[in-house]
C-alpha cells in the first residue's frame, strides 16, 4: 500500500524545483540518491547535486534522489506501511540497482539504518538477497573513517567521486556478474573499498592488532581525488525555495586548504590544495546568475583564492550579487569587503577557534588578537551586522584562562565596535558560535583524546555566564552530548556498528543503546592514543602520512606543554 498523501507532497516539492532531471527507466542503469537527513539540509549540499547531476549526465543511467522524510511523513510511512519511495518517479527504493548515499555527518549514520528500514531493505549487508540493489556510501563522513558503517554498506567510494563513478559505472554494466564476483571487480577500482575483503582482529586490551586482507586486495586503499580540478566544473543544478540557500546559486572555486590547520579535516583529506581557473569561476557564475540573481562562492579556503576580488567584481558588473560563507581575519581587506556591502551582505562570518594566541599557536591557526580587531573593524566600518565569530571548547591542552581568553577577546572587540559606532543608532551584534571540539581521523589531532562531557558543560557555563550582561553578545552552541555522539562514530571501529543497530532497535535513544551493548563507548571516545596505535582508518592512504601527521601531532604537544612518551 502506498499513502496518497506522501505521494502528493513528492509531486508538491517537484513542482516547486528548477532543473530536476526525470528519465525513462527501459534498460538503463537505475541508482536512488539518498541523503540521510531532511530535503531541507540535502539539497543545500551541494556535493550531492554534484553526484546528482554527474550520473544522471549518462545516457544509460538514471539518477533519482531521495531523503530523510520529515517527522510528519516518518510517521505516515509506518502508520500506511509504505515503502520508502523516490522522489522523482515515487518508485520503490528495493526497485532500484544501486543505492548511493551521500554522508556529509557522522550523527546522520543513524537516519541510514532508519532508511533501509523505511526502504524494506535488510540493514546488514549479509543478509540481503543477491538481486536486490546493491548499497553505497560516499561523502566527506565516509571516507574519513567508514568502519562504523561496515556491516550495512556493500562497497564505499573514498575521496572525491567525479572519476570514479564512471569507473563504478562500468563495472556496474557488466551485470551478468553475481553479487560477490562483481564486489571483487569494483574492488580493483582505486578509491573502492569492499569490507568484507577485509579482517580485523583485536589484541586483548581492545585495540586493533591486525588488519588482513583477501588474497589480491590492496592493503591500502587510496582515496580518489581530482588533479585537474576544473574539468569537472562544480555549481548548483537544483534549485528549490526548500533549502538554505534560498535565491541563491552556489559555486565550488577550491577545494582543500593551504593552511594546515592541525584539527581541521579539510586541510588533510582534500590535500592538496586546488583552486579553479579564474576564466572557468566567471563562466560558472554567469551561467548560474541566469537561474539566480546571488552567488554564493563555496570552499574550504575560499580566502585563499588569488583571483577573488576580480571574481566577486566580475559578479558584481553583471547586476549580481556574491556571498561569502567565512572569512579569513587575514583576508579582510576594504576592497573586498566594499564587494560584498555592494552585494546587499548585512553580516560576515570569521573563525578565530581559540581565545588566546597560545591555544591558536598550538592549532596551527597563529593570528594575534590585534589582527582579529583589525579585521573585526573593518567589517564594522562598512556596516555589516550581526558578525559571527567561531570557537572551539575542549581543544588539546586548554585552561579555564583560555575559555575566558574567548570572553576577553569578545569584549575587546566588543568596546571596539561601541567606540567606533559611538554615534550610530543602529544595532549591533557579535554572535559566538562556540562549539566542543572533536578530534577527526587523518588529522594530527588523530590521537588526542575527547574532552568529558562533564568539563565541556563547565566550560560553556563560565561563557554563558561572562556574557550574560553583555547586550550586544550571543552565545549559540552545540549540545556536549552530541559531539560525544560524533567522537564516537567518527573514530569508532566496526564493532561501533553494533551500537548503532542497538540505537535504531530503541529509535535513536542513544543512551539505552550505550547502556545494552557490551562496548564501552569512552574506549573510543576519552582514550589518548599511543603513537603506534593502528586506527580503524588506516587502511585508508588519504595523501599524507601517518608519519607526517604524527609529527605535526608531537610538535603541537610540544608547544601545548604536553609530554608525550616516544
Amino acid at each position: 500500500m502506498t499513502s496518497w498523501k506522501l505521494v502528493q507532497k513528492s509531486k508538491t516539492i517537484l513542482e516547486k524545483e528548477r532543473g530536476t532531471v526525470q528519465k525513462p527507466w527501459g534498460g538503463k542503469i537505475s541508482i536512488c540518491l539518498i541523503y540521510p537527513n531532511s530535503y531541507h539540509v540535502g539539497m543545500s549540499n551541494l556535493g550531492f547535486q554534484t553526484v546528482y547531476q554527474r550520473l544522471n549526465s549518462e545516457d544509460d543511467v538514471v539518477c533519482e534522489r531521495a531523503f530523510l522524510p520529515d517527522p510528519e511523513d516518518l510517521l505516515e510511512y509506518r502508520k500506511t506501511k509504505t515503502p520508502l519511495f523516490s522522489l522523482e518517479s515515487q518508485k520503490v527504493l528495493s526497485s532500484f540497482d544501486l543505492l548511493a548515499f551521500s554522508v556529509s555527518f557522522e550523527n546522520d549514520f543513524l537516519n541510514i539504518l532508519t532508511l533501509l528500514d523505511l526502504a524494506r531493505i535488510p540493514l546488514e549487508s549479509r543478509l540481503r538477497n543477491k538481486k536486490g540493489p546493491l548499497v553505497v556510501g560516499g561523502g566527506v563522513a565516509v571516507f574519513l573513517n567508514p568502519e562504523p558503517l561496515c556491516d550495512f554498506f556493500d562497497f564505499f567510494i573514498l575521496g572525491e567521486a567525479e572519476e570514479a563513478i564512471e569507473e563504478v559505472l562500468d563495472v556496474c554494466r557488466q551485470s551478468e556478474k553475481g553479487k560477490e564476483d562483481l564486489l571483487r571487480t569494483l574492488a580493483g577500482i582505486e578509491g573502492v573499498y569492499v569490507p568484507e575483503f577485509y579482517r580485523v582482529a583485536y589484541a586483548g586490551d581492545g585495540r586493533i592488532g591486525t588488519i588482513e586482507t583477501d588474497p589480491g586486495m590492496p592493503r591500502k586503499v587510496k582515496r580518489r581525488w581530482i588533479s585537474k580540478i576544473d574539468r569537472f566544473p562544480t555549481r548548483s543544478n537544483l534549485f528549490t525555495p526548500d533549502t538554505e540557500f534560498r535565491e541563491m546559486a552556489l559555486v565550488e572555486v577550491n577545494r582543500g586548504c593551504p593552511r594546515g590547520c592541525r584539527f581541521c579535516a579539510a586541510c588533510f583529506v582534500y590535500h592538496p590544495f586546488r583552486n579553479r581557473s579564474l576564466s572557468l569561476l566567471e563562466s560558472l557564475s554567469r551561467e548560474a546568475l541566469l537561474e539566480e540573481g546571488r552567488i554564493g562562492l563555496v570552499g574550504a579556503a575560499i580566502s585563499d583564492y588569488p583571483h577573488l576580488l576580480p571574481l566577486c567584481e566580475e559578479i558584481l558588473s553583471r547586476e549580481g550579487r556574491v556571498t561569502l560563507a567565512s572569512l579569513r581575519v587575514d583576508a579582510i581587506t576594504p576592497p573586498l569587503i566594499e564587494c560584498l556591502r555592494r552585494s546587499g551582505a548585512r553580516g560576515a562570518a570569521i573563525a578565530p577557534e581559540a581565545g588566546s594566541e597560545r591555544l591558536r599557536k598550538v592549532l596551527k591557526k597563529v593570528y594575534k588578537d590585534d589582527e582579529i580587531l583589525k579585521a573585526i573593524g573593518t567589517l564594522v566600518e562598512s556596516g555589516l551586522s550581526p558578525i559571527k565569530s567561531y570557537f572551539l571548547v575542549g581543544l588539546p591542552s586548554e585552561t579555564d584562562e583560555d575559555v575566558k581568553a574567548i570572553l576577553s577577546l569578545s569584549k575587546r572587540i566588543e568596546h571596539q565596535v561601541a567606540s567606533t559606532r559611538a554615534n550610530e543608532k543602529k544595532t549591533w551584534k557579535l554572535i559566538l558560535s562556540v562549539n566542543p571540539f572533536v578530534p577527526k581521523p587523518a588529522t594530527p589531532f588523530q590521537w588526542v583524546p575527547f574532552e568529558e562531557v562533564g568539563e565541556l558543560k563547565r566550560k560553556l557555563k563560565i561563557l554563558r555566564n561572562g556574557i550574560r550582561a553583555e547586550k550586544n553578545l550571543r552565545m549559540i552552541h552545540d549540545l556536549p552530548k552530541w559531539a560525544y555522539l560524533q567522537a564516537l562514530l567518527s573514530r569508532g571501529d566496526r564493532r561501533v556498528g553494533k551500537i548503532l543497530m542497538a540505537a535504531h532497535s530503541h529509535q535513536g535513544n542513544w543512551e539505552q543503546a550505550l547502556r545494552e551493548t557490551d562496548l564501552n563507548a569512552d574506549f573510543y571516545v576519552y582514550r589518548r592514543r599511543d603513537l603506534d596505535e593502528v586506527f580503524p582508518w588506516d587502511f585508508i592512504d588519504h595523501g599524507i602520512p601517518k608519519e607526517k601527521l604524527k609529527e605535526e601531532y608531537l610538535d603541537a604537544m610540544k608547544e601545548a606543554g604536553i609530554k608525550i612518551e616516544q
